[in-house]
């Protein structure tokens, strides 16, 4: 007898859900969350999930309830006999810190990744880690998947004529020549240097930029400081225009305000993370389809690679 598919959801991320859903051709399952005045909270599933393949979406942005909510679903999908529990996490909260970068400092990705195991999932499928080497924290499968393959067909359409990829900083290095590979573009660096956490205390550019339209690669934009400090800097070096492509729009602080002010032409991201509000300078492209095909593709044992843009 062939496993049945549940498809389920936390609050933080039905707005996503719903959309992978539609597009794989299920409905969404139903889950109820019991509420304590105290704050406390009981995810509940309202079907059956006995020998089901179930997968679980929730993104784990802030506040933390949205991680401890999937964990709860985990653990509730382990008690009822769930065949298999894959979590798929469009955005892995905690990423950032991913080693000991000083003393007495936890590693919290390793962490999130010991409790989602000790919780009972039995794969992980996410977007565009901050740090790919956190797969390595986990004991399950992890499925990465990347969203080049969003990206991608959009900057075609844009017909740049100058197009230059450019990182806005040493660690999103990698990230940018991947896609430069595959324009055959050439590239840029963004060297800063940070007094602390979210700001920049200075920047240089390495490399060429005059009369260029520039794409910024990232996978993350917080308060957008590093963005639109490095599109200043590459305008006031000669760029003919700016473009940032960060897959998860944190946008915490005044992050709206910054960018609506910066030489940003647009920041492109996905909806990994919902945007508290409009901005005419943000364009949010769907991963729903890239989530539901890959979930296919998971659930009939078969590969994923060719859901990445190959250079």
């Amino acid at each position: 007898m062939a496993r049945e598919v549940k498809l389920f959801s936390g609050e933080a991320t039905r707005y996503l859900a719903e959309n992978i859903a539609l597009s794989y051709g299920l409905p969404l399952g139903d889950v109820e969350v019991s509420r304590f005045s105290d704050g406390e909270f009981s995810p509940y599933f309202e079907e059956t999930v006995r020998g089901c393949d179930v997968f679980i979406i929730q993104s784990t942005f802030a506040p933390t309830d949205n991680l401890f909510e999937l964990l709860l679903l985990i653990d509730a999908a382990k008690r009822a006999s769930a065949h298999y529990i894959t979590a798929v996490i469009p955005y892995f909260g905690f990423a950032r810190s991913d080693r000991k970068d000083k003393p007495r400092v936890a590693i919290a990705s390793k962490l999130v990744a010991n409790l989602l195991t000790a919780a009972g999932v039995t794969r992980v499928m996410t977007m565009d880690l901050h740090a790919p080497q956190i797969q390595g924290f986990f004991d399950v499968p992890v499925d990465h998947l990347d969203a080049s393959s969003i990206f991608v067909p959009y900057i075609k359409s844009l017909n740049l004529p100058n197009l230059l990829i450019a990182a806005p900083d040493m660690g999103s290095v990698h990230r940018s020549r991947e896609y430069a590979k595959f324009f055959n573009a050439e590239m840029a660096i963004c060297d800063k240097h940070r007094k602390r956490a979210n700001e920049v205390a200075s920047m240089q550019v390495i490399g060429d930029v005059t009369g260029k339209d520039v794409i910024l690669v990232d996978d993350i934009v917080d308060t957008a400081g590093t963005l639109t400090k490095a599109a200043e800097l590459l305008v006031e070096k000669g760029a003919n225009s700016v473009r940032a492509f960060c897959t998860h729009a944190v946008l915490s602080g005044k992050a709206y305000e910054t960018i609506e002010n910066s030489k940003l032409t647009e920041l492109i991201v996905t909806d990994t993370i919902p945007l508290r509000k409009k901005s005419s300078k943000i364009v949010q492209l769907s991963t729903a389809e890239l989530f539901s095909y890959a979930i296919r593709r998971v659930y009939e044992y078969s590969s994923i690679s060719n859901l990445f843009v190959k250079s």
